[in-house]
């Protein structure tokens, strides 16, 4: 069986690593190490930043091509978009309150944030679930691939650069090997020869050794 064009996969990974990743650094973190909680929580509004384009991005791609072709066929998720919002301005609140407490109070507020982001990374895991499981099966029904790769072409074409300087070494590492030399074969074809070297060097070091060499196979790097 022929695998479909899957919008979803790559950005999916990059997320649910760098959701799994944070939910861990806010439970080991010492809230009273200065240095330890404001790495913490800058990652933690790197998190919530890129979470919340992430839902425009599908808010104003991928939802509209489905409500075109199959009209009310992203309720479910467009819903749960608006309740993710309201969560990661909550969010947001709950890490400001973190680094504005007194230290007597500040390890509640930290096992508080702890907990709401564990409540926020559990509904997102459900969520996306749904989109590659429901969403796909209503785009690969109504769209070609060709279109569906349209689709997410435009969608990424959309994407700022300092965003994409976020999500770049969370897609990228966490991709599989097929993947990841995909999606670096089209940038290699639309960036700058520099700027793609800069990507290249920064994922060298993310890379186990045997992924890098992997993938230098498979790109003939030097």
């Amino acid at each position: 069986m022929q695998q479909r064009a899957d919008i979803y996969a790559v950005i999916h990974k990059g997320l649910r690593a760098f959701m799994g990743q944070t939910l861990t650094r806010v439970g080991r973190v010492d809230w009273e190490d200065a240095e330890d909680r404001g790495t913490t929580l800058a990652q933690v509004q790197e998190l919530l930043a890129c979470c919340a384009a992430h839902l425009e991005h599908e808010d104003g791609f991928i939802h509209p091509a489905m409500e075109e072709r199959r009209p009310g066929s992203s309720a479910q998720t467009s819903g749960d978009h608006r309740d993710h919002l309201r969560h990661i301005e909550e969010l947001g609140r709950m890490a400001a309150r973190v680094g504005e407490s007194a230290n007597g109070a500040r390890q509640q507020a930290g096992d508080e944030l702890y907990r709401a982001l564990a409540g926020f990374v559990a509904e997102n895991f459900e969520h996306m679930e749904i989109e590659e499981r429901y969403n796909n099966s209503v785009l690969w029904s109504a769209y070609t691939d060709a279109e569906i790769m349209g689709i997410e072409q435009r969608l990424v074409a959309s994407v700022k650069p300092e965003m994409m300087q976020l999500l770049l070494p969370w897609m990228l590492p966490y991709a599989s090997p097929a993947q990841r030399a995909e999606m670096l074969g089209g940038m290699r074809q639309g960036m700058p020869g520099e700027a793609f070297q800069g990507v290249m060097n920064m994922l060298r070091d993310l890379l186990l050794p045997r992924e890098w060499n992997k993938l230098a196979t498979t790109m003939s790097l030097a």
